[in-house]
């Protein structure tokens, strides 16, 4: 059973769906706002959002219906999320590792993955915001949206409709170990590609040559040759 959930304004869907969780037990249970004000990104980041022009959505899952790795959970929830966006858009769509999702080199959506014990259940509580129809950004910020990036114009409730009826089909069955691990590298952003990369505050060009099912990023650096990283241990500067 799934069910889908509006709030006017919130700091955190991410936060907020605990308190419904209190008092539900879907398989699937989504929330959204068009107004989340103290939103929050990986690893402490925040991911700042205009009212009314983007969409903070989290979906909570029971873990227990999964049978695959934290790091295979976070790599298929982003190929989802990025097929999702290139199906709707017909535009080509890549995961910048570990899971952003890049719109012709600016990034449009931030995706946060937590686990929780709600209840006596655990749960993944899948986070993400969405830029759809902010025009503006910060000149030096490396974000889009949907609308400056493919000039698509989406209302914002249908999108979210659509959006959380493709990520509950698709979370129903997931493919193998195997098959997530070769999806996700064939829509890598950047693999194979000469890219400047930063290191402990130095800067280094490397080639990113795979991600593994460990949460590692295999990349061929000009002088260390090839390395794995996790994530924050080196920054793609494109």
């Amino acid at each position: 059973m799934s069910q889908l959930f509006y709030l006017k304004e919130c700091s955190s869907t991410n936060d907020e769906i605990s308190k419904f969780l209190l008092y539900e037990n879907s398989d699937f249970f989504g929330l959204h706002t068009f107004n989340q004000t103290k939103g929050r990104g990986q690893y402490g980041n925040t991911w700042a959002s205009t009212a009314e022009k983007n969409l903070a959505y989290t979906l909570a899952v029971k873990a227990q219906n999964f049978k695959v790795s934290d790091f295979m959970f976070n790599y298929y929830t982003a190929i989802i999320i990025r097929d999702f966006l290139a199906k709707l858009t017909e535009n080509t769509v890549h995961i910048k590792w570990p899971n952003d999702i890049i719109l012709k080199n600016k990034k449009i959506v931030g995706i946060l993955i937590e686990k929780k014990k709600i209840n006596q259940n655990n749960y993944f509580i899948i986070g993400a915001g969405f830029n759809v129809l902010q025009d503006t950004f910060d000149e030096i910020s490396n974000a889009g949206s949907l609308l400056t990036q493919t000039g698509q114009r989406f209302e914002l409730e249908e999108f979210t409709l659509k959006l959380h009826d493709f990520l509950t089909e698709k979370l129903k069955n997931l493919p193998s170990e195997q098959e997530i691990m070769e999806q996700f590298n064939h829509h890598l952003f950047r693999k194979d590609q000469i890219s400047v990369f930063e290191i402990e505050k130095e800067r280094q060009n490397g080639i990113i040559k795979h991600a593994d099912e460990k949460g590692e990023l295999w990349i061929e650096l000009e002088k260390d040759g090839l390395k794995p990283f996790y994530h924050k241990e080196i920054k793609l500067l494109y």
